[in-house]
């Protein structure tokens, strides 16, 4: 299946959705009834309340309405934040216990190691001796390398080992895998925040990425989780898995215009293909019922 494909098959669940409450054709002038169905289309899709009204309000002042309102659309996911280039790479991801973490961090090592990288995996998530074990299956999967300490070990001296190995071994690309954290838990979040500073005491300049992973379907929540996780270690790209399983695909475009941060991967499935680097103009046209991604 193509990658367009797959995408649009993910978000199939929000498609409907949205196309239940779009004008059948595309249409030059919208009665005030079609304007309200489509507003509370995109505000139940979670794109949120006041992006919903101020791209309607663009929308009407055009002659090609539709088109209009997928232009806006997708350049409210057009964040152009290129990702650092360092040797080794070292790239945080966090999130909290449910959004698909693990099973994403695993297929980023299948990623990178498919472009010939040599990818090392830190265990940080030394809580629960399960997530360290899925870890260990998605990392042997990938023909990546693991460092792991004894369950309940500092998570910070698990992810400054990694560096550490990283750096002597010569590997391309480092990921930390975090604990699963509850963004009202202080004792927690102060953990995580240990964690990034003892990053940057193994290498200067790391972590050179940081990657929030929220699941799609848990709305308002994720916005909140991206602003307390962004305090804490300065987040600097998004990845949004689940979009399978719910009808909620414009809360990408909520994330985006409220933290301007870039989506990096979306997950629309659970096999190693189904986590997609982002492209707003693909999600947009998979997200959208056919007559509003008509172009003229």
């Amino acid at each position: 299946m193509s990658f367009f494909n797959r995408l649009s098959q993910g978000l199939s669940k929000s498609r409907n959705s949205l196309a239940a409450m779009f004008p059948g054709q595309a249409k030059e002038k919208l009665s005030d009834s079609e304007w309200q169905d489509i507003e509370d289309a995109l505000i139940m899709a979670d794109c949120g309340a006041q992006l919903a009204m101020d791209l309607i309000a663009q929308a009407k002042k055009s002659k090609q309405p539709l088109k209009i309102l997928r232009d806006n659309m997708q350049q409210t996911l057009n964040i152009n934040t290129p990702i650092q280039e360092a040797k080794p790479f070292v790239l945080l991801v966090a999130g909290v216990n449910g959004t698909g973490k693990t099973t994403t961090i695993g297929k980023l090592a299948n990623m990178y190691a498919a472009q010939g990288k040599k990818v090392l995996i830190g265990a940080a998530d030394t809580f629960r001796a399960a997530a360290v074990e899925q870890l260990a299956v998605w990392v042997e999967r990938a023909g990546a390398d693991i460092v792991k300490q004894a369950e309940g070990a500092d998570p910070a001296s698990v992810a400054f080992d990694t560096i550490t190995r990283g750096i002597a071994k010569d590997y391309d690309v480092i990921i930390i895998d975090t604990a699963g954290r509850v963004q009202t838990d202080i004792s927690l979040m102060n953990e995580l925040a240990k964690v990034y500073r003892v990053i940057g005491k193994a290498l200067d300049g790391a972590p050179h990425e940081v990657w929030h992973v929220v699941d799609g379907g848990t709305g308002q929540n994720a916005v909140v989780q991206v602003e307390k996780f962004r305090e804490i270690i300065h987040t600097t790209g998004l990845i949004v898995t689940k979009l399978d399983g719910t009808g909620k695909g414009g809360v990408v475009l909520q994330l985006c215009d409220k933290f301007k941060l870039p989506v990096r991967y979306v997950g629309v499935g659970e096999t190693l293909e189904d986590l997609m680097p982002f492209n707003p103009e693909a999600y947009i046209d998979s997200l959208l019922p056919k007559t509003a991604t008509e172009k003229a």
